[in-house]
């Protein structure tokens, strides 16, 4: 009977084996593993966009609609940014941590595009409750942001959370354990003039997605991208 069962066996492996290796072979030869299988997000290539525009660059998804106030009291939506090319963090004014880094350098990103009219950032507070647009006015102040089109918002914190984890898929939560009661990205989104978050693609082929925004070698390819948007 052992005979029998390593017959069967060893007859299933070369039967898997001359369907198998064709296959892989092809995949290599076409560069699929490494288009698809070694994409740091969950999408595979072809349901994050196309092989790329001629600027190196690839469109992920379109952002949601939303509407919140700002740190002059003004009502702030999508709408605002249109025709504008404009980058997206999630802080809160409180931070410990990261924030103080990512806004100092946004800062740079600021003063790379001072006098650029199409141009413009939108800064999210995770912690609405604290951020009123008094507060988030005093922190604007603080780091000497005065982009025309740097918008320092608050709301609703369901809202701004969903917006964060479901429309621009940047981690945000509260956490009481973390410093300051909030974990969040230190990652910086790119939207282009019409709405859609856009990246750059690697060696590789494949979407960076989102920007470094603690790390200087982050923050000289976005402004390099922004250029290439405007």
């Amino acid at each position: 009977m052992k005979k029998y069962s390593y017959i069967g066996i060893t007859a299933v492996i070369l039967i898997f084996g001359i369907w198998a290796v064709p296959n892989i072979i092809d995949r290599l030869s076409h560069n699929d593993v490494v288009k698809k299988d070694r994409l740091s997000t969950k999408e595979s290539a072809s349901e994050i966009g196309d092989k790329g525009d001629d600027k190196g660059m690839i469109t992920i998804n379109k952002i949601p609609e939303f509407t919140f106030v700002n740190q002059d009291n003004d009502t702030i939506s999508d709408d605002y940014y249109d025709g504008k090319v404009y980058v997206v963090e999630f802080f809160f004014s409180t931070c410990p941590s990261i924030c103080p880094v990512m806004n100092t350098n946004m800062l740079k990103i600021q003063e790379a595009y001072k006098n650029e009219d199409d141009f413009g950032i939108a800064s999210f507070s995770i912690d609405p409750a604290h951020d009123t647009p008094k507060v988030l006015k005093e922190y604007a102040e603080s780091y000497d942001a005065n982009h025309p089109h740097w918008n320092f918002l608050t709301g609703d914190k369901k809202d701004i959370l969903k917006l964060s984890n479901e429309g621009f898929k940047l981690y945000a939560a509260e956490s009481p354990e973390a410093e300051g009661g909030f974990e969040h990205s230190g990652m910086f989104a790119l939207v282009d003039k019409n709405g859609n978050i856009r990246s750059r693609i690697d060696e590789n082929g494949n979407p960076i997605i989102y920007y470094n925004g603690l790390e200087k070698e982050g923050i000289e390819m976005l402004i390099e991208d922004i250029k290439k948007l405007l």
